[in-house]
């Protein structure tokens, strides 16, 4: 049985979901990003405790189909973009319709309108984000950052960074304080 859970967009996020299984003692499978495989049936009282528990944690189980959809679209991207080593090669559109061997015209008139916001401005929010935290870590230049996250140029990157932020990079590496966005407010 798969269980789909939304706003589990982390590491920890797992964790927390893996403690909540544990603790009610359920066997389950594989726990990836917005969904865990539970290895048998759950009675009505288990997934109510489940759903309690888990909105303890700031953490919704999901029962609408479209709802699962959207969500899978997210963990997608936030996988992608946050948790790769590489952006794929391929386009943003044919990589998540592959993934989720759907059509992507439907997925992203889905995700609009649920969301109020399309697929690519989605993806651009979570890549300022990550070129934010690079910028932070103070490993890799903004060529190498641009590179890393696929963009055409340094001045792709730079012009996105300040549409988005206000900002250019190189200020923003200078603030003294930095604003990054959680991946769950994004």
């Amino acid at each position: 049985m798969k269980l789909y859970i939304k706003y589990m967009v982390s590491i920890r996020c797992k964790m927390m979901v893996k403690l909540e299984l544990d603790k009610m003692g359920l066997v389950y499978g594989a726990i990836d990003l917005g969904e865990v495989e539970v290895k048998e049936a759950l009675t009505e009282e288990q997934l109510e405790l489940l759903r309690i528990n888990l909105l303890k944690s700031g953490l919704v189980l999901m029962e609408d189909k479209k709802a699962r959809l959207i969500e899978k679209i997210k963990n997608i991207i936030v996988e992608m973009v946050h948790y790769s080593d590489e952006l794929p090669a391929v386009k943003n559109s044919e990589y998540i319709s592959e993934k989720l061997q759907l059509d992507y015209t439907y997925l992203a008139n889905l995700f609009s309108v649920a969301t109020g916001i399309t697929i690519e401005h989605y993806i651009i929010a979570h890549k300022i984000e990550r070129v934010k935290e690079l910028l932070l870590y103070d490993e890799l230049n903004l060529t190498e950052i641009s590179y890393k996250l696929n963009y055409s140029s340094v001045a792709h990157l730079s012009n996105q960074f300040k549409k988005v932020t206000g900002l250019t990079p190189t200020f923003f590496k200078q603030l003294k304080q930095k604003k990054r966005i959680n991946l769950d407010d994004i």
